[in-house]
């Protein structure tokens, strides 16, 4: 492409550390083009909003930008524009459908493109507004990092870092106080921020969605270690992990929202309490995963999408999903993973490597 394109941003769902590395890269790639870029405010609200105005991205705006946490532009996790929540007359929430009214509005702003940068939720949205015929390049962002055939997602480094160094700071408490530490962090569906975090501070118990866990699997550990002179236990337990036959908890859902994990932590402690006859403590990580500076290795992949994602405009190369395999940047159609999950291969080294150390992860 030689024409001088109008080229639009957002960022969707759950913020992570790297979305302003995108951003910047990005802007700057197409700038450097002589391309317009134009930032979406809070998800898709500036293309379904007319109070809410699209951002013109200049230089100026992408300085120091890399090593902040966040995102300029904001960001929604109740923004899907085929189900926007709205309030009506009688003061009642539901959602209707708006993908029309965005189309039109990214007609009337002559926009060539959109880089879409989000988890599957995103994708999920991108892909169905590619059959609406708006041209779409998606970057891989979530810290739970299950989008399928990438290797990375952008900011799973930096929450894995974060929770790995709460651990380390809990484990000192619990060894001081012979006691029994159950950490819950995010990931939802996935495993992958349980699995690398308890890895990484040397947990001694990990449980992850992937494998259902049996409390006296667990009770085991506790006494195994006990026997050999080491009085307390760390437990690093993932947000949508669940006892053999039981379910996933939750918190609720909101109008537009998906559905709120939570409570395995305090479930996993009361009930090792009562088991054990000692006291176990539980400890939420929750958003100190998710804010804050981006590490190195988050900043560089951002870096590297961002640019990658304005050469694949340039080659008119659209409705792809930039990834990482074996180190190497390349696209993907976005319909081939749109609504899919990438959870962790318990056939994997990872899962052999703490099986093979001595990990409990409660089967």
């Amino acid at each position: 492409m030689s024409k001088k394109l109008r080229v639009a941003i957002n960022t969707g769902g759950g913020d992570a550390p790297g979305l302003n590395a995108v951003i910047r890269a990005a802007t700057l790639a197409g700038l450097n083009k002589g391309w317009e870029m134009v930032g979406i405010r809070n998800g898709y609200r500036s293309l379904t909003d007319e109070s809410t105005p699209l951002v013109t991205l200049t230089r100026d705006m992408m300085r120091g930008i890399t090593m902040m946490g966040g995102t300029i532009l904001g960001t929604a996790n109740r923004g899907n524009p085929f189900e926007m929540p709205y309030q009506d007359k009688d003061g009642n929430w539901d959602v209707r459908d708006e993908s029309d009214q965005l189309v039109a509005r990214f007609q009337e702003e002559n926009l060539d493109a959109l880089i879409a940068i989000g988890g599957d939720g995103s994708m999920y949205i991108a892909s169905k507004l590619i059959e609406k015929g708006i041209p779409v390049v998606g970057v891989p962002k979530t810290i739970d990092n299950d989008l399928p055939r990438t290797d990375y997602t952008l900011g799973f480094d930096t929450a894995v870092t974060i929770a790995t160094e709460a651990i380390d700071r809990i484990t000192t408490t619990a060894e001081s106080h012979d006691r029994i530490m159950v950490i819950e962090v995010m990931g939802r569906y996935a495993g992958w921020i349980a699995l690398h975090s308890g890895l990484a501070s040397t947990a001694d118990v990990v449980l992850i969605p992937e494998i259902p866990f049996d409390y006296e699997k667990i009770v085991e550990k506790i006494n195994l270690r006990a026997s050999r002179g080491r009085n307390y236990t760390m437990i690093v337990v993932a947000e949508g992990a669940t006892e053999k036959g039981g379910n996933v908890l939750t918190k609720g859902k909101v109008i537009g929202q998906a559905e709120q994990l939570g409570g395995i932590a305090e479930r996993v402690a009361k009930t090792l309490t009562e088991m054990t006859g000692r006291e176990a403590r539980s400890v939420v990580l929750g958003h100190l995963q998710r804010g804050g500076s981006p590490t190195n290795f988050d900043r560089i992949i951002s870096l590297r999408a961002g640019a990658e994602a304005v050469r694949a405009v340039e080659d008119g190369d659209f409705n792809k999903l930039i990834i990482f395999q074996g180190n190497k940047v390349s696209r993907i159609p976005i319909p081939e993973i749109a609504g899919q999950m990438k959870k962790v291969p318990l056939d994997g080294d990872t899962i052999a490597t703490a099986r093979d150390i001595g990990l409990n992860l409660g089967d």
